[in-house]
C-alpha cells in the first residue's frame, strides 16, 4: 500500500490592518485559530498587518519595532500555541527617519526568515519611500516546511519578475506575498495577472494575502504551478486553505522545463 508523504496545508488570511496594534493581533488570533481548525500548517498574513495608517504620517515611526520586539513575540506565541507557521509584514525600526516594510517567518520556536521589501511603491501617485527604506539585495529569504520550500516577497516586488526567479533559483516550491495592493483603475486585474503569471514562469506555487476594500483590492489567493487559482478569498476578512501537492512542481517542470531552457539569468543592478 502506498502511504502519501505528508504535504502542507496553506492559509491566506484577510483583513484590514489598522493603526492600533493590539487590535490587530487581536484580529490575527481569531484568523489563526480558524485556519488551524482548518488543518492550516502555513498561515500568510498581508503587508503591515502589524500597523496601518492611510495616509502615512509620522506615527509610522512610533509604531515600528524591531524584529525581537513584541509584535513578532506575539507571532510566535500564536505560532506555538495552534503549532504552526506564521508569515506576516510588519514596521520595523529603520534609520535615518524612515521606516522598513519587513515580513517575518515564525514558528513555536522562533523566527525563521525575515524579508525587507526591496521594490518601493514610488507609483500610482504613491510615493512609500519618502517613509520607508528598501531592503538590501541579499540572499533570499526561504524556509522549508514538510518537504517543501517557502520564500518571501511583498507587494509592489510582484510587478518585478526578477524578484521570483531569483527564489526560483534559490529553490523554493512556494512564494509567498504579503500585500496591501491598492485599489484603483484596473489595478485588480493587475493584482490576479501577476500572481498567476509569477506561479506560470516560475513553474511554483503563490499564495498571496492582501488588505480588503476599500484600500485594498482583496482577492487573497493560492494559485498552483501551473496558475490554476486553486483558494481564494473575495472581498470580506476571511481565511482560504488549501493542501499542497509535494510533487506539483518536480510534475508541471517535466513537462514545461522553462526554467531548464532559459537563456538568461538575474543579476543586481546598482
Amino acid at each position: 500500500m502506498n502511504v502519501l508523504a505528508p504535504s502542507p496545508a496553506v492559509a491566506v488570511a484577510q483583513f484590514a490592518p489598522t493603526a492600533d496594534t493590539a487590535a490587530n493581533l487581536v484580529v490575527i488570533e481569531g484568523l489563526v485559530a480558524a485556519a488551524s481548525s482548518r488543518g492550516a500548517d502555513l498561515v500568510v498574513f498581508p503587508e503591515y498587518s502589524s500597523y496601518f495608517v492611510d495616509p502615512f504620517d509620522d506615527s509610522l515611526r512610533g509604531a515600528a519595532q524591531d524584529i525581537d520586539g513584541s509584535f513578532v513575540a506575539s507571532l510566535i506565541r500564536l505560532a506555538a500555541e495552534h503549532d504552526v507557521h506564521l508569515v506576516a509584514g510588519l514596521l520595523e525600526r529603520g534609520t535615518e527617519g524612515r521606516v522598513r516594510n519587513a515580513v517575518v517567518a515564525v514558528n513555536g520556536s522562533g523566527v525563521l526568515a525575515c524579508y525587507r521589501k526591496l521594490h518601493l511603491y514610488d507609483a500610482f501617485g504613491q510615493r512609500e519611500s519618502d517613509w520607508i527604506e528598501p531592503g538590501e539585495i541579499a540572499e533570499p529569504e526561504v524556509f522549508e516546511l514538510l518537504g517543501m520550500r517557502f520564500g518571501l516577497m511583498t507587494c509592489y516586488d510582484l510587478r518585478f519578475p526578477e524578484v521570483g526567479r531569483v527564489l526560483a533559483d534559490a529553490g523554493v516550491d512556494v512564494i509567498l506575498v504579503p500585500a496591501e495592493w491598492v485599489r484603483g483603475p484596473l489595478k485588480e486585474h493587475h493584482w490576479r495577472t501577476l500572481l498567476h503569471a509569477r506561479a506560470i514562469e516560475n513553474t511554483v506555487y503563490v499564495a498571496a494575502a492582501d488588505h480588503p476594500p476599500p484600500l485594498g483590492v482583496g482577492s487573497s489567493m493560492i494559485v498552483d504551478p501551473q496558475g490554476v487559482e486553486i483558494a481564494a478569498i473575495g472581498t470580506a476578512t476571511d481565511i482560504a486553505v488549501t493542501h499542497l501537492d509535494a510533487g506539483a512542481v518536480a510534475r508541471v517542470r517535466r513537462v514545461n522545463p522553462a526554467l531548464r531552457l532559459r537563456r538568461f539569468e538575474v543579476r543586481p543592478r546598482d
